[in-house]
């Protein structure tokens, strides 16, 4: 990058802040307008957003009334670490102690969407400018990093939003180790396992980052001839990456529990496969974008929503221009540009050429890799590079322009950032949240019928958030073997056999879902006779209530 400017300074941090916080108001507008009464999500991912917006609110609940239990959850009752069954989001735990209930939890939920935006444009833009890039280079990599059109896909999806952190912990890393100071070296790494604690689906990958960034450094500290450091470094260092090391072993202990416990957790090749997307991917943009949504209609495949990786095209051209005609630095612009293409190339997973010589190695020969579904969402790391790359060719521009005057070069870098969020702007959906219903005294442990429904099952997730009690439901990133057998034997109900099994299972009340019950086997349930099964039924408008009593 070019030669930089002067330190970084608060006042412009503050601003950089403030204008991160505007864009994410007027980028998903108008979901401000809507705080504690809809969520934002698109049609098809509802359940992932009710899901997360419980995750959330149990982080709170769990900090206060069992922080050593902290991933035995209330929800697919009674199995133990159900937490683990999906990104746990522990990094946002704290916001989850402020208020209670469906509308603190919907309230909390909009502000960390915001948050997710905003994170992302502060961390790639202060990464930017410690790199080199002056503020127009800058601006251009954090709104192309916190507006990337691909992100589009993901509104319903908040641990994949939540990147924000990647560049910010790098930011923090690199000055500190520049300036030899051990505060921020320090801050580095603890927000590293802050990005790490909202989830595996970024957090792995960027622990195996950081792991070969550090490898790397250590290597070019060895060639340089080991200069000396001084000891604030070192124990920032050893310190830092001690408590990195130590909070990451914690957060996994659930998961690998998890997976020895239930072997259907893996993800199969098989899974892979079908969520991997090909190269064509990388030119698809998600529908909901305004600007590309139609143009690169074709190219989108089912699941379209892990499949569309499309960074933009003003930061493709920005990066090119930075890779061929950057000034200085030639050795992190190529860099960034290897990293770009291998990041690329991951992101496809097993749809480039199975795999071979790329994905499948991590999947099979490295740790954790087996739990990721969905290979596609690498494309955060491989635009964090791209980004910083078009910091530098935004910057190249604008000294361009400069030499036609000062208000030209200001002119150039504002559209620069315009066309940015231009390519970056698209349709926020929102979807109403669900009332709470008043269940019955003595209710839990509760089952929500029909448990195939995704939607059912997330609906009653997020029903307790009101108190978090039992519930044998539950939404996540697999079925567990013991709620698909519960699943089946409960087909039949309400008849001998079903209640019989409910009732081995602990389950006290059972709720049926009118509407969804619809064209399942669970639509009898409102008209077949009850006598003699030692059970009640009682009419809430839109649920039906069965109380289950003990067998006659």
């Amino acid at each position: 990058m070019s030669r930089p400017e002067p330190s970084l300074a608060r006042r412009e941090v503050g601003l950089c802040v403030l204008a991160a916080g505007a864009l994410a108001v007027v980028m998903t507008w108008p979901l401000a307008l809507h705080m504690g009464s809809e969520l934002p999500s698109d049609p098809v991912n509802v359940p992932d957003v009710l899901l997360e917006a419980w995750t959330v609110a149990w982080g709170g609940h769990a900090l206060i009334h069992a922080p050593l239990h902290f991933f035995n959850a209330n929800v697919f009752w009674p199995l133990g670490s159900t937490l683990a069954f999906t990104d746990s989001l522990a990094g946002y735990a704290p916001a989850g102690l402020v208020g209670h209930g469906a509308e603190a939890a919907t309230t909390r939920y909009d502000l960390l969407f915001l948050f997710a935006y905003a994170l992302p444009f502060v961390g790639a833009y202060v990464l930017a400018r410690e790199l080199g890039a002056r503020v127009a280079g800058a601006s251009v990599a954090g709104a192309a990093f916190a507006y990337a059109p691909f992100r589009l896909a993901h509104q319903s999806h908040l641990h994949v939003l939540s990147s924000g952190g990647i560049p910010l912990s790098l930011f923090l890393l690199v000055r500190g180790y520049r300036r030899r100071r051990g505060v921020p070296i320090v801050c580095g790494w603890l927000v590293a396992l802050w990005q790490i604690s909202l989830g595996w689906n970024l957090g792995l990958p960027f622990a195996y980052l950081l792991a070969v960034l550090a490898a790397g450094a250590i290597v070019l500290w060895l060639r340089a001839g080991r200069p000396a450091q001084p000891r604030v470094v070192w124990a920032a260092t050893l310190g830092g990456t001690a408590v990195l090391v130590a909070g990451t072993l914690l957060l996994a202990l659930p998961y690998i529990h998890v997976l020895s416990r239930h072997p259907e957790a893996r993800r199969t090749p098989d899974l892979l496969f079908y969520f991997s997307p090909t190269g064509r991917g990388l030119l698809a943009a998600p529908s909901e974008d305004l600007v590309w949504g139609r143009v690169t209609a074709a190219l989108r495949v089912v699941p379209a929503g892990e499949k569309t990786l499309f960074p933009g095209a003003t930061v493709l051209v920005l990066g090119l221009v930075g890779l061929v005609y950057g000034r200085r630095r030639r050795a992190l612009r190529a860099g960034l540009a290897c990293a770009f293409v291998a990041i690329c190339v991951l992101a496809l997973g097993f749809g480039f050429h199975g795999g071979q010589a790329s994905y499948r190695i991590l999947y099979d020969y490295f740790p954790g890799w087996q739990g990721l579904r969905t290979p596609g969402r690498l494309i955060a790391f491989a635009a964090l590079a791209l980004c910083l790359l078009a910091a530098i060719g935004a910057d190249r521009v604008v000294d361009v322009a400069r030499a036609h005057g000062g208000r030209l070069a200001a002119a150039t870098g504002a559209l620069l950032v315009g066309l940015v969020l231009l390519e970056g702007y698209g349709t926020i959906g929102r979807t109403p949240v669900p009332a709470i219903p008043s269940l019955p005294r003595g209710a839990p442990p509760i089952l929500v019928l029909p448990p195939t429904s995704d939607l059912a099952n997330a609906t009653a997730m997020f029903w307790s958030v009101d108190g978090f009690p039992a519930v044998a439901n539950g939404w996540s990133g697999f079925h567990p073997n013991q709620f698909v057998t519960l699943t089946a034997e409960s087909s039949g109900f309400p008849d001998a056999a079903s209640i019989r099994a409910i009732r081995a299972y602990g389950v006290h009340t059972v709720v049926l879902d009118r509407a969804l019950a619809r064209g399942t086997p669970w639509q009898s349930a409102l008209t077949r006779p009850i006598r003699g099964l030692g059970i009640t039924r009682s009419d809430a408008g839109p649920l039906v209530y069965f109380t289950l009593s003990r067998a006659p």
